[in-house]
């Protein structure tokens, strides 16, 4: 039991550590992309911008997503009723 206790809370770091590298090295990626081609062709800069800020909400959103059910698993493990009633019997 307390095996998988520790494994759910060693999967809820890597869910969420690695969720948020992915997310960090995301957006730097695109931001680097989008001031690049900025400086290539200025008179696109608003209609790029309002792209980059649509995208970088996406990101955001699948990083918060991803916490949100790391979090969910280490509070109220649904893991925890199947394993109580297969030690019962």
């Amino acid at each position: 039991m307390m095996e998988v206790i520790s494994f759910v809370a060693l999967a809820a770091g890597l869910i969420i550590g690695l969720g948020a590298v992915g997310a960090c090295i995301g957006i730097g990626i695109m931001g680097s992309k989008y001031l690049e081609s900025a400086a290539r062709q200025p008179e696109l800069m608003g209609e790029l911008q309002t792209k980059m800020f649509l995208l970088a909400g996406l990101i955001d959103a699948a990083f918060i997503i991803g916490t949100g059910i790391a979090l969910w698993f280490a509070t109220a493990n649904p893991f925890l009723g199947q394993i109580a009633q297969v030690v019962a019997k």
